[in-house]
């Protein structure tokens, strides 16, 4: 695997064999095991300001290093500063990594690091039985215990006796290995985390040369810090190296991955590499105008990143400058974006219209969020699908498509403007928050098999009709100042050719209608609808968005005992896949799970006048695994 971006550099640990399966007794560090194992699911859980996201993720770029399939879930507190030590102030990093395909987080930690009794808490119903639970005893204090609700200390009264209790202070421990380096009390105790990583990636059998590289790097500026964490990152290591409190360790069996050149990558960043992309394909220089809100305001960060590349952002006062800024944008010749969540969505809808009745390209992001109003910010839900094909006023649509995963989002913003541009038209690409922080591999694409966008603007004058449409229904698109094109550009109704504002009824049927049936045409640009599974049977299973991994993996092991049952995914959502009404036919039973209360379900009654099964959950959190098998095993 010599061009893999990925190093193959699974470390062995030379006191015993890989494989044996079994744990010495504590004590006997010297011949101490190494368990090999498929796949491990960790969490990591703390107070939002114990760096929990920062342990995660730096857990998945060392796993993504050694090659492993890995999927990511990213959970933290909506509230800024949620009070210290409660339970509402918790923030966790899930993550899942095999030696295998890895399709979600995972439904239950096999271990769990608690950084303080309210992590412990909330988190520990979640914990497989028997797991491992790493807790860091400098902060079961009594009044933590207290602001977690617990009358008594878990850690001592026996409640965990089902799980591999870890007891460790890693708060006193970080702070004697950094006792020298100068740092306040305070700033010591932001180092535990690395402490905590440090004594996992010994634990799992991951080094930590690249991690202590990449310290140093992060805290360029800050060289005080880039010491300390190192050092607390070398002292959590070698605790768990010396420390006779692990039986074994773990190793997770090295990964066949594809040839290629990876990199870790969450869906915000893929989001914002595949606009460059469609910039950079189109020759087109890329303009974002935006407004920053949870989840989506990474976009506007990676892309401010990345201006090199003729890209423009403008952090608007608020949403409705943002998209109306992008409009402009788009009516200069520039590819307008704007990005946005749930509450934005709703603020850009009359300026939504105004682009459809402009028809010029344009796509809005909505990396949906728990709703309505300002809902669960940093939570999932897919509950915005209807809003999106019909949140505006009058007949108003727009061509709406949804990314699968952190890498699809790469995919779907080149195809959001390969559409756009094709039918100069707004397009809507809806992300989620399951997605858009979280992280997987992503196999780096050979530019030249990107999709192309190509850009044409009019510039020959001779009969010109500013809405004289081509074979798409598309009218030509004509940047301002162009000699003897200038044309009127407003929301009010225009005529059918010249574009003069027209009030004529007969007019106004003809624009509704040769609108509508422009999106409708984008269908044509629609591939064949792929199945997972058999092409015909007892059940059939539809998602839309970040369901992707959960349904692929439950439709996997119900396959794998006997049932017969087929997954289709939809990316395309207005209008729908021209196949998709033959193809729900060939199908005893429909089940449709959606993080909503059966938006999707509703659209496929509608469209085909086929009755489906729902599967929904608003709870703020992504589908378990468990929870799609079960409801296929009822079904099958």
């Amino acid at each position: 695997m010599s061009e893999a971006g990925y190093t193959s550099e699974v470390e062995v640990d030379t006191r015993e064999a890989i494989g044996s399966g079994s744990t010495e007794a504590a004590g006997a560090s010297s011949v101490r095991a190494v368990e090999a194992l498929d796949s491990v699911v960790i969490r990591f859980v703390g107070d939002s300001g114990d760096g929990m996201q920062l342990t995660g993720s730096e857990f998945s770029k060392a796993v993504a290093k050694a090659g492993h399939g890995f999927a990511t879930h990213p959970d933290y507190p909506s509230e800024i500063r949620a009070p210290t030590g409660t339970l509402f102030g918790v923030s966790g990093y899930q993550i899942q990594y095999g030696s295998r395909q890895v399709f979600t987080s995972g439904d239950a930690p096999d271990a769990l690091v608690a950084m303080n009794p309210a992590a412990l808490k909330t988190n520990l119903a979640d914990v497989k039985h028997g797991g491992i639970i790493i807790a860091n005893t400098g902060a079961f204090a009594d009044t933590n215990l207290a602001k977690a609700g617990y009358a008594s200390n878990p850690l001592e009264d026996g409640s965990l006796d089902g799980y591999r209790l870890f007891k460790i202070d890693i708060s006193a421990l970080t702070a004697a290995a950094l006792r020298d380096s100068g740092l306040s009390k305070k700033e010591v105790g932001r180092c535990k985390n690395y402490f905590a990583l440090g004594l996992m990636l010994c634990l799992y059998g991951r080094p930590i040369e690249d991690e202590i590289a990449d310290v140093y790097e992060k805290f360029a500026k800050k060289p005080e810090f880039a010491d300390a964490n190192a050092n607390a990152l070398r002292a959590g290591y070698a605790y768990a190296d010396a420390a006779e409190i692990f039986a074994a360790t773990y190793q997770v069996r090295e990964a066949a991955a594809r040839p290629g050149v990876y990199r870790s990558i969450t869906g915000n960043h893929a989001a914002a590499l595949g606009f460059v992309a469609a910039s950079e394909s189109s020759g087109v220089g890329l303009f974002l105008g935006s407004y920053p809100i949870t989840p989506a305001t990474d976009i506007l960060h990676e892309l401010s990143a990345l201006k090199h590349f003729n890209v423009t952002t403008y952090q608007a006062e608020d949403e409705i400058a943002g998209i109306c800024s992008t409009i402009g944008a788009a009516y200069g010749g520039a590819l307008g974006l704007t990005t946005t969540s749930g509450p934005g969505m709703a603020l850009k809808t009359e300026a939504m219209g105004l682009a459809v009745m402009l028809e010029l390209p344009l796509v809005i992001v909505n990396v949906q969020r728990g709703g309505p109003s300002t809902g669960l910010p940093t939570k999932i839900e897919q509950s915005d699908l209807l809003q999106a094909i019909y949140g505006r006023n009058g007949e108003c649509p727009i061509p709406v498509i949804a990314a699968r995963s952190p890498a699809d989002c790469f995919d779907c913003a080149i195809e959001a403007f390969r559409i756009a541009v094709k039918y100069m038209t707004p397009v809507i690409l809806l992300t989620d928050g399951g997605i858009a922080n979280a992280a997987e591999p992503w196999r780096i694409p050979d530019v030249a098999s990107l999709p192309k966008v190509e850009v044409s603007y009019r510039t020959d004058p001779e009969g010109f009709q500013p809405y004289a449409r081509d074979e798409n229904l598309a009218r030509a698109w004509v940047r301002p100042g162009t000699p003897g094109m200038e044309h009127r550009v407003g929301g009010l109704e225009k005529d059918f050719l010249s574009g003069n504002i027209s009030h004529d009824p007969l007019n106004h049927q003809r624009m509704v209608d040769v609108r509508a049936a422009k999106v409708a045409g984008t269908a044509q640009d629609i591939p064949p609808t792929t199945v997972e599974g058999p092409a015909s049977g007892e059940l059939l299973v539809i998602g839309w968005g970040s369901t992707y991994g959960t349904i692929a993996q439950a439709r996997e092991k119900a396959e794998a005992e006997g049932r017969s049952v087929a997954h289709v995914h939809l990316r395309h959502l207005n209008p729908l896949p021209p196949d998709l009404g033959e193809l729900l036919g060939r199908y005893k039973t429909v089940l449709v799970p959606e993080l909503n209360m059966g938006q999707l379900s509703k659209l496929l009654r509608e469209r085909y006048l086929r009755d489906v099964v729902p599967l929904n959950k608003v709870q703020g959190k992504p589908f378990k695994v468990s929870e799609v098998h079960d409801r296929i095993l009822e079904l099958s």
